[in-house]
């Protein structure tokens, strides 16, 4: 059964909360792909304000579809994370608590996880159409012109992720793997 959580993490959420936990997310969630990310570090870099305020929140790495009549926002699928892996420091450094998408991440992220006290959450890669059935507003407020890959504010209920890397240093994908090695299967 999945823990319901809600945006912003408070640091009692994040501290709760261990790898392999199913969670269902409500509340504010930003997405943004790597354009969008570029830009946030380069604002951050010249001491400049951010378009929003990262403290607590979440960040999906996303790039939405157009929606069809009658919906909110389009396919949101997770986009390969290890992409925004130069940009999640300063943005752990900046309050962010929470990054949701799909893949591996670096040892410098995952020790930053636990420096800054963040979360890394996967989202169901293939499932992109669902993930949109999940939000129940968007917009865009920053780098529209970058299309999908602008930074947009969408408001969640239900959405569904793991907890890939917790504070405490652990690590999902590494425990799937030794179980499976574990196995007659892998031998």
């Amino acid at each position: 059964m999945a823990i319901k959580i809600d945006t912003p993490l408070s640091d009692s959420v994040v501290s709760s909360l261990k790898a392999g936990d199913e969670v269902s997310i409500s509340g504010v969630v930003y997405i943004a792909r790597d354009a969008a990310h570029k830009r946030l570090v380069s604002l951050i870099e010249s001491g400049k304000d951010l378009p929003f305020d990262p403290r607590g929140q979440v960040i999906y790495y996303a790039g939405p579809t157009p929606p069809k009549p009658g919906q909110v926002i389009g396919s949101v699928g997770p986009t390969t994370s290890g992409r925004m892996d130069p940009y999640t420091i300063p943005m752990l450094e900046q309050g962010l608590r929470g990054m949701i998408g799909k893949g591996y991440r670096s040892a410098a992220v995952r020790e930053g996880l636990m420096k800054h006290r963040a979360l890394y959450f996967a989202a169901i890669g293939g499932a992109g159409v669902l993930a949109g059935q999940c939000m129940k507003s968007a917009e865009p407020i920053a780098y529209a012109e970058l299309g999908p890959e602008a930074l947009w504010r969408v408001e969640v209920e239900d959405f569904p992720a793991f907890v890939v890397y917790d504070i405490y240093g652990g690590d999902l994908y590494e425990e799937g793997m030794s179980k499976y090695r574990a196995t007659e299967d892998f031998r």
